[in-house]
């Protein structure tokens, strides 16, 4: 058996509250399974992120997770935000953090479908420089 590469991550969930890091696991898996091909790493803002060849901008950046006391963060560009203000309504956003509360469920398919968007947008970007 073979171990995988640390990317940071698991360290990173780690450091957070514990519990804080079963909520993080959820919503790292949920965008692993949205975004399957993309790289893991947190060599960029110090937080995990997603990277993916294909988008020219930020290194390949499209979506990253943070945790801040007391909820759990979801960093997508603000066209995604815009998009989907309406879904995004009972949650707390900026510019480019959705806040979901902890200790309250993750919302999965609401996640998957903001790094869908995130991927997307990001790529249409790249093609149209």
């Amino acid at each position: 058996m073979t171990k995988r590469k640390s990317t940071g991550v698991d360290e990173y969930i780690a450091r957070c509250p514990k519990e804080a890091q079963s909520d993080l696991a959820k919503l790292r898996a949920a965008i692993r399974a949205a975004a399957p091909g993309a790289t893991e790493r947190t060599d960029y803002f110090q937080m995990p992120g997603y990277s993916n060849p294909g988008i020219d901008f930020y290194d390949g950046m499209f979506a990253w997770f943070s945790f801040k006391k007391p909820r759990l963060r979801l960093h997508v560009p603000p066209s995604v935000i815009q998009e989907y203000r309406k879904e995004l309504a009972g949650y707390p956003t900026t510019k480019v953090i959705v806040s979901f509360p902890k200790g309250k469920p993750v919302p999965t398919t609401l996640v998957m479908k903001l790094v869908r968007a995130s991927l997307k947008a990001m790529k249409d970007k790249s093609k149209s420089n």
